[in-house]
């Protein structure tokens, strides 16, 4: 295997790090000292700073005012992100713009568009060169009404007769959203949330017009503002004190353009959500485990640096391996999303392969530092008890290793080797 950065992927990392340099951990607020969420707001002013850097339409083509790179780079920048806990949406952001880049204005009859073949404008696309500039912050509902069931179980989508539009209106048929999605990431703050859904029947109606018109159940796509009338609210809080918020449709009205019914479009942004987690994951368990590295080094016992104990550097070392498992399972299978090849097992094995070591890997490298550190890594006035509650934010938004390892054999057995 030959993992080794194109030079435009190297400079977007070390771009990232400039940008970051300014970011130190022991500022972000700490869920231990504050009741609630720890701010109102992400940091508006690193996100303008990315923002400036072009950091934000990495990702974006050309005419969209971007470098038009790849997942790979987005992995790299997201890796440098973690290590300072920066406060900022990106994953989301980036995610759900090169998911509406590739997949908005395909129809649910379109095939899947290459990353060489874009889907035509939208209404959606128009906004890509903003979100590039900063100018608007995207999220995801990710995590369903009880975060225990697919995302696009918790929504339903049902599509009305289309109304002759007005002159110079766009015309089109408008569907209506009802259902929860919760701890969606910045909810309060987005402008818009991408929010799957599925177009099952509501079981309060039995109107045929309520149905949709192939009479089967799909995963679909929508794009909803923030404030759109329809659309509340609820405060809740993440484990590493940031403010998510529990969003809830009621009846919402989506119009022509905003919502994708393109088959593969939520999978795919789901992939791309879940291989950014595992690079926030590297990049927290890469610092951690250098903080730990520093500290047992200075730290002495018995006249020697606790370091030089055998059973210290085999802790040490067995969470090394962590992490370089962690990393080459995480190129992998964002190589396999970025080349969109086939392989004698979907790419969605590779992803769990990544996640299995990401939840696991990152929960580990956490503790030992904490074992290791003793009683200085319970220390509120030390950054290290603010990424063990960012660690452990990880660790949940990517489930269990058993429920990967079951995903990935169900996998296995349906694509046995040739």
């Amino acid at each position: 295997m030959d993992f080794t950065f194109t030079e435009e992927q190297q400079a977007a990392a070390e771009a990232a790090r400039a940008v970051l340099s300014g970011v130190a951990p022991d500022t972000v607020p700490s869920p231990a000292l504050v009741q609630g969420a720890v701010a109102e707001d992400i940091d508006r002013s690193l996100w303008s700073r990315l923002a400036a850097a072009d950091l934000l339409s990495l990702t974006l083509a050309p005419e969209h005012g971007g470098a038009g790179l790849d997942l790979i780079a987005l992995c790299l920048v997201l890796r440098e992100s973690a290590k300072v806990l920066a406060r900022v949406p990106l994953l989301e952001t980036c995610a759900a713009a090169m998911t509406l880049q590739r997949y908005a204005g395909q129809g649910p009859d379109k095939g899947t568009p290459s990353p060489e073949s874009p889907a035509p404008e939208s209404p959606v696309t128009e906004l890509l060169p903003r979100v590039g500039r900063g100018e608007l912050v995207l999220t995801v509902g990710s995590n369903g009404r009880t975060g225990h069931e697919s995302a696009e179980l918790a929504v339903t989508a049902r599509r009305e007769e289309p109304v002759a539009p007005a002159s110079g209106a766009r015309g089109g048929a408008v569907w209506v959203l009802d259902g929860v999605q919760s701890a969606v990431p910045w909810a309060q703050v987005a402008d818009w949330i991408a929010v799957p859904a599925h177009t099952a029947p509501d079981p309060a109606h039995t109107d045929p017009a309520h149905t949709d018109p192939t009479g089967e159940s799909r995963t679909v796509l929508a794009l909803v503002r923030r404030d759109q009338e329809g659309v509340t609210i609820a405060e809740q809080v993440s484990t590493n004190g940031e403010l998510f918020g529990e969003v809830r449709l009621d009846a919402v009205r989506v119009g022509p353009g905003e919502l994708i019914e393109t088959a593969g479009a939520w999978e795919w942004l789901r992939d791309l959500l879940t291989v950014g987690t595992c690079a926030l994951a590297l990049g927290l368990g890469e610092t951690v485990l250098s903080m730990t590295s520093q500290y047992t080094s200075k730290r002495e016992q018995f006249g020697f640096p606790v370091a030089t104990f055998q059973s210290v550097a085999v802790q040490a070392a067995d969470r090394y391996i962590d992490l370089r498992a962690m990393e080459v399972t995480l190129w992998q299978a964002a190589w396999r999303i970025t080349a969109g090849g086939s392989g004698e097992l979907p790419a969605a094995g590779d992803v769990a392969v990544a996640k299995i070591w990401a939840s696991e890997g990152v929960r580990r490298v956490v503790q030992t530092a904490q074992h290791l550190h003793g009683g200085f890594g319970a220390d509120t006035e030390y950054a290290l008890h603010r990424f063990h509650a960012w660690a452990k934010q990880i660790e949940l938004s990517l489930g269990p290793a058993a429920a990967h390892e079951e995903a990935l054999a169900d996998l296995l057995a349906a694509h046995p080797p040739a």
